[in-house]
């Protein structure tokens, strides 16, 4: 099983290059000029959808991610200091800080707000030692 999360966005261009500076690649094979792949890991992909096209799937209005929260996005990574690094990327790529750090000594998180205010957490969580519950 495959997962895709649809998620709008307001400027397709801005969101790839934005997400590109974070270590994510797209799935060129699709072939859409109101939508793009990004793929997460495997077998997750979000598509980045245009406001306008993403008005078509849903009879509902479109959430203001930078007012409302309509998801939030945990990405599971290696270490602490991938999470940093994250971090340090999607802030200097124009993403605001959606949460301060959290250190629960066997996990570790942060947020950022991308640029359409939806919300990701990368975090590190220690795996269990062999023989735990």
């Amino acid at each position: 099983m495959k997962t895709f999360i649809n998620l709008a966005v307001g400027d397709l261009s801005r969101s790839r290059s934005f997400f590109t500076a974070l270590g994510f690649q797209f799935d060129d094979n699709f072939k859409d000029p109101a939508a793009i792949i990004m793929k997460i890991g495997p077998g997750c992909n979000a598509i980045l959808v245009a406001n306008e096209r993403f008005t078509s799937l849903t009879p509902k209005a479109i959430a203001d991610a930078s007012q409302t929260s309509e998801v939030l996005l945990g990405l599971q990574l290696d270490s602490r200091e991938a999470v940093d690094e994250m971090m340090d990327k999607a802030l200097a790529q124009g993403a605001s800080v959606a949460r301060e750090a959290a250190d629960h000594g066997y996990m570790y998180d942060r947020a950022f707000s991308d640029l359409d205010g939806h919300i990701w957490e990368p975090f590190w969580m220690q795996a269990p030692k062999a023989g735990s519950d």
